[in-house]
């Protein structure tokens, strides 16, 4: 494989070759088959596909999030990527930048839950010297609970007028970063909308915690390859470090090398993993019958 020719492969698969994502089937045919992407670009630059890109065709001029509010292209795909959202089509973390949505397919999330997620999650969240949670957020989340899907607006006066924007934006915050609670609508008059994540997606919920570490790791590292075609195992390590710890990553990539599931390719002069390619069998062609 040459350079010229991975990158090809990519702008195929991120969907940056004129071909855009404008309907929810094309958004989720799309996300399935990237496994994950960013709203918009960032810079650094992290090798994911971005769903702006996706709905442009092309990755020309992108706008970076910062610059989103004037870009009427940006106010298309947000709204295609809210109904992405609303139809359980995706699935959206804070990983890198809780303002630039990291999206996941339906099929890959309970893999990503299984590595972030409450592995008891009917167990309400509580405070305590070790708990990631203020009381702010155990009290946001009893409410969402109890009144959830519920936007950020209608929260901010259940909790009372003393709670600031920033306080509450924190304590929300708090309890997306252990997937207790996710963004399922945004409008404009009232904002993100949000509710329980084990109430909006139950079956997503049991099946991740169903999934092991080990299992749910190995299925990421294995989407995150097919998703940037082949790459150098620094940047595998990279991606999955937001998450999990890298020494796991590098486990479970030498686990998937000795299976055989994961090859390395030469590309200019580089060696990078990639997706073993499915052995292509010979079938040797029948000999003509002779005449006699």
């Amino acid at each position: 494989m040459t350079d010229l020719e991975l990158l090809e492969a990519r702008t195929h698969k991120w969907r940056l070759d004129g071909q855009p994502v404008h309907i929810i089937d094309e958004a989720r045919a799309f996300l399935e088959s990237v496994g994950f992407c960013l709203m918009y670009p960032m810079r650094p630059a992290i090798l994911l596909p971005t769903f702006i890109g996706a709905w442009v065709g092309a990755d020309d001029k992108l706008p970076m999030r910062q610059h989103a509010y004037n870009d009427p292209r940006a106010k298309e795909a947000t709204e295609l990527m809210v109904r992405a959202l609303r139809d359980r089509a995706a699935y959206e973390a804070p990983l890198f930048d809780e303002n630039n949505a990291f999206l996941l397919a339906a099929s890959v999330f309970p893999y990503f839950y299984a590595l972030v997620g409450e592995r008891n999650p009917k167990q309400p969240p509580a405070t305590g010297p070790r708990s990631p949670y203020s009381p702010l957020a155990c009290d946001a989340f009893e409410i969402i609970r109890r009144r959830g899907p519920i936007s950020k607006t209608k929260l901010g006066e259940m909790l009372g007028g003393s709670v600031s924007n920033a306080g509450l934006d924190r304590g929300l915050s708090e309890l997306w970063a252990k997937l207790r609670i996710t963004r399922v609508d945004y409008t404009v008059e009232e904002g993100s909308v949000w509710d329980e994540l084990s109430r909006w997606a139950p079956d997503v919920v049991r099946e991740g915690v169903g999934i092991s570490v080990p299992e749910a790791l190995s299925a990421l590292v294995s989407k995150y390859l097919d998703c940037v075609v082949a790459v150098d195992e620094g940047e595998v390590e990279n991606f999955l470090a937001n998450f999990v710890p890298r020494t796991r990553v590098k486990e479970a990539i030498h686990a998937l090398l000795s299976a055989r599931e994961l090859s390395f390719v030469h590309v200019g002069s580089k060696s990078l993993l990639q997706i073993t390619p499915p052995k292509v069998e010979y079938v040797p062609k029948p000999r003509p019958e002779r005449v006699s």
